[in-house]
């Protein structure tokens, strides 16, 4: 098996704390030789995003907004509508939220990989 590949199964676990997880894992933060302004060669494959847990009321109070550039059209979807239809698109948003907002924030997502079930 490749060492550069790490394989995390989120099915049952919460959801800030596995994007916490992964955000650490892609920067390499907790490999000896991290550089800050280097991407690290690593892929995170993600199992089990369907089944991820969230805790407290979020699913029904948390909002997402969406805006095309027209008058009008801001929509918005709670965390509950989300995770049925795209859960690995949350996921990916709460990993990308967690990275630093530089240059090397899509160099980071790319490395970001989902199994499907």
């Amino acid at each position: 098996m490749n060492e550069n590949i790490i394989k995390i199964d989120v099915a049952g676990k919460i959801l800030g704390r596995v994007a916490t997880e992964i955000a650490v894992k892609l920067r390499g933060k907790d490999r000896p030789d991290y550089l800050a302004n280097r991407v690290p060669t690593i892929k995170v494959l993600v199992a089990g995003v369907r089944s991820i847990h969230v805790t407290g009321s979020k699913l029904t109070t948390k909002l997402y907004y969406r805006h095309s550039g027209y008058p009008g059209a801001l929509t918005s979807k709670t965390l509950g509508e989300r995770l049925q239809k795209e859960p690995e698109n949350v996921l990916k948003d709460a990993v990308r939220r967690m990275l630093p907002s530089n240059r090397l924030r899509a160099r980071y997502l790319k490395n970001l990989q989902f199994v499907r079930e």
